[in-house]
C-alpha cells in the first residue's frame, strides 16, 4: 500500500478512546461520573485558585520576602568585536540600529557595549553607548573609529 495523505493512521495501540462519563450505571463511570460525593470539587463551575492549599497558609505567604527589583537598573547589550569582525566589512558604519537589522543583537532599545573579545583586522566606524578599554584600544589601532553615542556621555557627566 502507497503511503498518502488520504491512508494515514497512528500506528496500532497508540490511540485511546476517549473516557465516556455520565453514560449510565453500566458504563462504569456512570451517576457521579468520577467525581465522588458532594464536595466543592464535584461541582460545576469549580476551578481551584492557583496556590490554594484548602485553607491552609499557602507556600508562597509561609515564605519571608527578600530582596528588591531596581526598577532604574541600567540594562545593557554585550557584543564581541569578533562577531562585529565577522559581519562587516572595512568601512562600514556600525550603530546599534544596523546590529538590530542584521540579527547580531535583540534590540535597539537598551544601550549597547562593545566588548574587547577577539581581533580586529579591517577598519569600523562603531558607534556605541559604551566600549571597554581593550575593545577601543583595538578599533583604533585597526584604522578604525570607536564614538560614544552622547546620550551615555550626558548622563555620565551628570553622576
Amino acid at each position: 500500500m502507497v503511503l498518502a495523505l488520504n491512508n494515514l493512521r497512528p500506528a496500532k495501540g497508540s490511540t485511546h478512546k476517549k473516557k465516556r462519563i455520565g453514560r449510565g450505571p453500566g458504563s462504569g463511570t456512570g451517576k457521579t461520573a468520577g467525581k465522588g460525593h458532594k464536595g466543592q470539587k464535584s461541582r460545576s463551575g469549580y476551578s481551584q485558585k492557583i496556590g490554594f492549599e484548602g485553607g491552609q497558609m499557602p507556600l508562597q505567604r509561609r515564605l519571608p520576602k527578600r530582596g528588591f527589583t531596581n526598577i532604574f537598573k541600567k540594562q545593557w547589550i554585550e557584543i564581541s568585536l569578533a562577531k562585529i569582525e565577522e559581519s562587516f566589512k572595512a568601512g562600514d558604519d556600525v550603530t546599534p540600529e544596523i546590529l538590530h537589522e542584521r540579527g547580531l543583537i535583540k534590540k535597539a532599545k537598551h544601550d549597547l557595549v562593545i566588548l574587547g573579545t577577539g581581533e580586529v583586522t579591517k577598519s569600523l566606524n562603531i558607534s556605541a553607548h559604551r566600549f571597554t578599554k581593550t575593545a577601543k584600544d583595538k578599533v583604533e589601532k585597526a584604522g578604525g573609529t570607536a564614538t560614544v553615542i552622547e546620550k551615555y556621555k550626558e548622563a555620565e557627566a551628570a553622576a
